[in-house]
């Protein structure tokens, strides 16, 4: 049986469909204190055991492990931005590495030693060299990079010490819905980009802040990678069937090599959803770097994955949950 944390999540639950799609066999249990997930998003409820429980509660993790014999974890339960991990650090800390090392402990009690990490490539920092490979620096220069890269490190230790199996899978923007309208993104407070700028497009909010236009990019503004989230979940189902048949300790970028700026990101949510979308300058956020592309050569070698959707293709698919959405 596998393991979900933060299942009820905007990319744990497009993790889930696309796994339960794939295996039409299989059922899951999902952990999540449905602090920010939702259970609207776990659309196979006949398939899919929820249990709200924090997953840092080692006693409780343990059991729940034992009773549905687990053999595999997906841990996607996190505090995840960067901008909020900067003023507040404590939650960050204790959300992402204590409550993951509690989960580890859990794990071992439960003698579970397979675990797929949603890490990110906040734990690059600025970088050196474009695009990012998996032998680039890990210099993160914000609190939500430094506990991933934190929660890395540990791994690698179990790995290295009681032949634990994992692969961390670092992240790049993940972004759009699922193409069937059913489950997309929904954050409370939304942060993110494009939703940000396709609330604008519906006049839910006023206008979309650009923060900073004088970075080293070719307009000014950061500059990101930005991947469909039904690639992400697509890579995960690889990655765990890697897991499955292997004992390995591995990181892996999860990206399309492609970047495109804020304002490109705009410009086309325009032309997308033929509406006007105000923009307001405001300053930098401390810790966003200027570029952030991903060189994906790792994941197309080791587990046979690409992506197939386009920035267009994301915007699209976002678009159409937000006028769609169900929660």
């Amino acid at each position: 049986m596998l393991l979900v944390t933060g299942g009820a999540g905007y990319i744990g639950s497009h993790f889930i469909k696309t796994y339960l799609d794939l295996n039409p066999s299989e059922s899951v249990i999902v952990v999540d204190n449905l602090s920010e997930g939702h259970r609207d998003a776990l659309i196979y409820p006949d398939r899919i055991r929820l249990v709200q429980e924090d997953v840092g509660h080692i006693a409780a993790m343990s059991q729940i492990m034992q009773d549905h014999d687990v053999d595999a974890v997906v841990h996607f339960a996190a505090s995840c931005y960067v901008g909020e991990s900067q003023t507040q650090p404590t939650k960050y800390f204790q959300n992402n590495v204590v409550q993951t090392l509690n989960l580890f402990q859990a794990m071992e009690q439960a003698q579970v030693s397979r675990f797929l990490f949603s890490s990110t490539c906040a734990t690059y920092g600025n970088p050196i060299r474009l695009p990012l490979d998996e032998s680039h620096p890990q210099q993160p220069i914000n609190i939500y990079g430094l506990t991933k890269l934190m929660m890395e490190m540990a791994l690698k230790g179990y790995h290295e010490r009681l032949n634990w199996s994992y692969v961390a899978l670092r992240y790049f923007n993940a972004a759009g819905a699922d193409e069937s309208g059913q489950i997309g993104e929904s954050h409370a407070p939304e942060t993110h980009l494009i939703p940000n700028v396709l609330k604008t497009a519906l006049q839910q909010r006023d206008s979309v802040e650009i923060y900073g236009d004088d970075y080293d990019t070719p307009d000014g503004t950061c500059l990101r990678d930005y991947i469909h989230v039904t690639d992400l979940a697509l890579a995960h189902c690889k990655a765990l069937n890697f897991l499955k048949s292997n004992v390995v300790g591995e990181a892996i970028n999860l990206g399309t090599t492609h970047g495109a700026s804020v304002k490109e990101v705009i410009d086309l949510c325009r032309e997308i959803t033929g509406c006007d979308i105000p923009v307001k300058l405001s300053p930098r956020r401390p810790g966003d770097p200027p570029s952030l592309v991903a060189n994906a050569d790792k994941a197309k070698a080791v587990l046979g994955w690409e992506t197939r959707y386009s920035l267009r293709q994301i915007i699209e698919t976002a678009w159409h949950w937000e006028q769609h959405r169900c929660y």
